[in-house]
């Protein structure tokens, strides 16, 4: 074998191992950020759990709620943070807020259809979780109304500031964030299973 013949065998080794290693990892994409018009890929730690946040307060939105749920809204979610905090203190419930980019981010797009629009997660959260969902479209005939716009944009300056799609969080119902956490695979059996990990009783 010539030298030549075995630098060529060791590079293809080299660049092999490498795709190996960087292949899973990057499978595993699961969370986008959206600023301004970038878009930006999150790849977390094969092993890592979905994060838990310092505690903060959830303040009241300043918006006043819209007479009806927007259209397109699905039953059991609300689109006001302020509206969802007034259910969870009066039904000492959490609430699980769902920021999303209904038509650009593809995790949301698999979140929505895997789990939050799953007959099995609906019977879950009936009785367990105030739910509130704030969706960031892209595409101009998918935008929400004015108001709605504001109630989203409230709710995310108070809970999604670093601009994390997809992003649900758990609130408990004093205000408290208990957790916030990206796309988790396995449907709603496993995201259930997440949610009794940071509130067991759930």
């Amino acid at each position: 074998m010539s030298f030549a013949t075995s630098i060529g065998s060791v590079r293809a080794l080299v660049l092999s191992l490498v795709l190996f290693s960087v292949g899973p990892v990057l499978a595993q994409q699961t969370t986008t950020k959206a600023k301004n018009t970038k878009v930006k890929t999150n790849t977390p730690k094969p092993t890592a759990m979905p994060g838990v946040s310092a505690p903060q307060v959830v303040l009241a939105s300043p918006v006043p709620a819209p007479a009806a749920a927007p259209t397109g809204s699905a039953a059991g979610w609300v689109a006001d943070l302020g509206a969802a905090q007034a259910q969870a203190k009066a039904t000492n419930r959490p609430i699980l807020a769902v920021f999303s980019g209904s038509d650009w981010c593809k995790p949301c797009i698999m979140y929505e259809r895997e789990v939050f629009s799953q007959p099995e997660f609906a019977a879950y959260a009936k009785d367990k979780l105030v739910l509130a969902h704030f969706d960031f479209p892209r595409q101009k005939k998918n935008q929400p109304t004015a108001a709605q716009l504001k109630l989203n944009e409230a709710a995310a300056a108070q809970l999604n500031r670093e601009g994390d799609f997809p992003l649900a969080v758990l609130i408990a119902p004093n205000g408290q964030v208990l957790a916030k956490t990206g796309y988790i695979i396995g449907g709603p059996a496993a995201f259930a299973a997440y949610l009794k990990t940071v509130v067991p009783t759930l």
